[in-house]
């Protein structure tokens, strides 16, 4: 059975979700996200993320909203913010029955 687009998101993927969900964001401000809020521990690459950008804006969970030189900006769409949730949902249930194993 082939795989579903956006199915599970990798952790960067994670990140630049959440990263929408304080406003519209170009490249860097996602990067530099992700890294304060991780203290560090997740550095997204411009080669990643921009890899990242590109499959969100072709699946449509994230919207270009300008276009500044080579500064890009985007914005979360509806359905992106639903992915994220199913993934934060999906992500809880894994913790749950990890702690569960441990009582």
């Amino acid at each position: 059975m082939a795989k579903r687009t956006m199915e599970t998101l990798t952790e960067s993927m994670l990140y630049v979700l959440m990263a929408f969900h304080t406003g519209a964001c170009c490249g860097t401000d996602i990067a530099e996200f992700a890294e304060r809020k991780t203290h560090g521990r997740v550095k997204i690459g411009p080669g990643t993320l921009y890899t990242i950008l590109s499959k969100f804006v072709e699946e449509a969970l994230i919207l270009e909203i300008s276009v500044d030189g080579r500064k890009r900006t985007y914005q979360i769409t509806e359905k992106g913010r639903v992915v994220f949730q199913e993934e934060l949902d999906r992500l809880r249930k894994c913790v749950e029955d990890g702690e569960s194993v441990l009582l």
